[in-house]
């Protein structure tokens, strides 16, 4: 297992563990530590020269988020994904996210729709497919954003949460994938400003369905 160390030190990250939790999970997501890896505390310390402290929390954290279980003989490994979880995971989104569009079409402020924009923009211009993973996972969270804590949100929530490593590997799988999704996202800031409840459904299902079948895609192909 090798570890590629930041340019500057820690990345200007505040503390170690910041620094550990994103070195690891991004090494998860672009595939450098592929599913089945073992993670052994001591060694990812000494390549990564901090302390075993912030690793064994930014394990622990990785564990929270899906990336890594725990196996009481064989220690910490890096779970594999199981196209069958992710199938559900998109098949209770599709089932959910037109209950958050008709509950946020008419609500969404302007402030939150230029605030898509943004984030939109920042996707165009990464070339990073984890980068550009994780701004996805926040731009369709900012339609939820007024309806933060609600059960329906935080369910919502959740289901990205756990889609977002899949969507991150399945990048490498489809080369133009990303151009269309970021095109799909400029059409639904449309609809939104409409007020097109209808039309904003229809472009979310769509948007899902395409997204399983590029992770689907990635599967066969044995990025996952």
């Amino acid at each position: 297992m090798t570890l590629s160390r930041l340019s500057a030190g820690q990345g200007g990250m505040r503390t170690a563990h910041a620094y550990v939790l994103k070195t690891l999970r991004d090494a998860i997501l672009n595939g450098t530590l592929p599913g089945g890896t073992r993670l052994i505390q001591a060694e990812i310390a000494t390549q990564l020269e901090v302390s075993i402290t912030p690793v064994r929390e930014a394990l622990r954290d990785l564990a929270g988020e899906g990336l890594v279980e725990f196996d009481a003989h064989r220690g910490s490994r890096v779970r594999s994904l199981d196209l069958s979880e992710v199938r559900e995971l998109y098949e209770m989104r599709i089932a959910l996210e037109p209950l958050m569009v008709r509950r946020m079409i008419t609500t969404m402020s302007d402030e939150a729709l230029a605030g898509a924009e943004r984030l939109l923009n920042r996707m165009r211009k990464t070339k990073d497919n984890v980068a550009w993973s994780e701004l996805n996972r926040q731009f369709h969270a900012l339609f939820a954003q007024d309806d933060r804590d609600g059960r329906l949100a935080l369910t919502l929530a959740g289901l990205r949460d756990g889609a977002s490593p899949y969507v991150s590997l399945s990048l490498g799988a489809s080369a133009a994938r990303r151009a269309e999704s970021d095109a799909e996202h400029a059409q639904l800031i449309d609809h939104y400003r409409a007020r097109d409840y209808e039309a904003a459904v229809r472009l979310t299902v769509q948007h899902l369905n395409t997204t399983l079948a590029t992770i689907a895609q990635a599967h066969e192909e044995g990025l996952l």
